[in-house]
């Protein structure tokens, strides 16, 4: 995959994740872009040999039935605590990932902006 594929989807991933209240992005020290809220990440994404890679925070009943799906599988070293990662993900993948995304923030988040969100959203 070319490393232009990967900025665009680097993007795409950022525009979701900082358009939610109090996220940030850092680099880590594996050099992955790593959004964060409160001190917690819910979102890693980088490159690797195999192109683009996005991990998000999961429970285990959402985990179980995203890795039943074909594009799916579980984040190395931290996908015991819930985490899932997609490869390439293309097109259609996105609107799913955009409420996974959300999803994840929502987990990782403090309870003031959780309810914040929740009325905001009305879910």
């Amino acid at each position: 995959m070319k490393s232009q594929d990967t900025a665009g989807m680097i993007e795409k991933v950022r525009n979701i994740c900082l358009a939610l209240p109090e996220a940030a992005e850092i680099i880590d020290g594996f050099g992955h872009n790593t959004f964060k809220i409160n001190g917690k990440s819910f979102v890693i994404s980088g490159e690797s040999e195999k192109g683009f890679s996005l991990s998000f925070k999961s429970d285990r009943e959402t985990q179980e039935l995203l890795l039943q799906k074909e594009h799916f599988s579980k984040t190395p070293y931290i996908g015991r605590h819930g985490w899932v990662s997609i490869q390439n993900p293309n097109g259609e993948d996105w609107v799913e990932l955009k409420d996974l995304i959300q999803e994840a923030y929502l987990r990782a988040a403090p309870k003031r902006l959780v309810k914040k969100w929740m009325e905001l959203h009305k879910k």
